[in-house]
């Protein structure tokens, strides 16, 4: 191995962790990707590799897709829904960190990927995310293109259902996430119902750790409610702090002083049509505590 291994490896570290958090929803399991990714990088001849690039994507495509495969039983056996590890920021975006922010994806697109089979996911995000052709992706899959235009054709369908009518502004975003914030913390009710659509969604990950709800909640009432129920049942001790979630504007919500959840939104239509609520402890872990 010499200093251009770890330089060609260090050049692609940003992309191959972000096609495996879009794959797993696990930091650490992506991490653990890169560092398989690595190891075999370090161990090939390189000097019989064309593409450094199409070559380490390739690798962490598959042991992605492995990965994927071998926590299928755990993820099945998963109590309640599964949400992914969320990705977040407490401070305003900075240059340092802006290049980061390229592995993200929304916790809402995560969500609907989850619901895909491991050779869909892959294809889907090789294609619509990064870009790939079909070539390239039938050789990583190991399948005709053909058999890959009908995986992508497949996931785009499923992906295109869910996603909001219309695109909302960061910053429209971000107000609308604001006075929503101040009527939680205000325990207002109506205030809260003003800001959410009549038939908003709300699914809450506790992984067994901590109670949530063991259905998708829907209605406006009784989400607002819900909200409500959490100041009422913790009084003066909930602080909500505006964050961006996987590179989107949300909300961290902390109880006593502990991050209680980190929160992601799908805003359509000037209301909040979809709530994702991250409570399991070990998906919290990388949150800084309140200052």
């Amino acid at each position: 191995m010499n200093d251009n291994t770890a330089l060609q490896f260090d050049a692609l570290r940003p992309r191959l962790f972000a096609i495996a958090y879009r794959m797993l929803g696990i930091r650490a399991d992506a991490e653990d990707v890169v560092q398989d990714a690595w190891l075999r990088w370090a161990a090939s001849d390189q000097g019989a590799v064309q593409s450094a690039e199409a070559w380490l994507v390739t690798v962490a495509t598959r042991l992605s897709i492995d990965r994927l495969r071998s926590r299928k039983a755990e993820r099945e056996a998963y109590v309640g829904w599964w949400l992914p590890e969320p990705l977040v920021e407490l401070d305003e975006r900075t240059p340092e960190t802006a290049a980061e922010l390229a592995s993200e994806v929304s916790v809402a697109m995560l969500w609907v990927l989850e619901r895909l089979a491991p050779e869909e996911r892959a294809a889907f995000l090789m294609r619509q995310v990064f870009d790939q052709d079909y070539g390239d992706i039938a050789a990583t899959l190991g399948k005709s293109e053909a058999a890959c235009r009908q995986l992508v054709s497949r996931a785009q369908a499923r992906v295109q259902q869910e996603k909001p009518r219309f695109t909302v502004p960061g910053d429209v975003h971000r107000d609308l996430l604001a006075r929503f914030m101040q009527a939680a913390t205000g325990a207002d009710r109506e205030a809260m119902k003003t800001f959410l659509a009549g038939d908003v969604r709300l699914v809450s990950d506790g992984g067994g750790k901590v109670p949530s709800f063991g259905r998708i909640l829907v209605g406006a009432a009784r989400i607002a409610g819900v909200y409500w129920s959490v100041e009422h049942a913790h009084p003066g001790k909930v602080i909500y702090r505006m964050a961006r979630v996987n590179g989107e504007p949300g909300i961290v919500r902390y109880v006593g002083g502990v991050v209680e959840s980190a929160q992601a939104f799908i805003v359509d239509g000037g209301k909040i049509v979809a709530i994702y609520v991250v409570r399991n402890p070990d998906k919290l872990a990388g949150i800084a505590p309140l200052h």
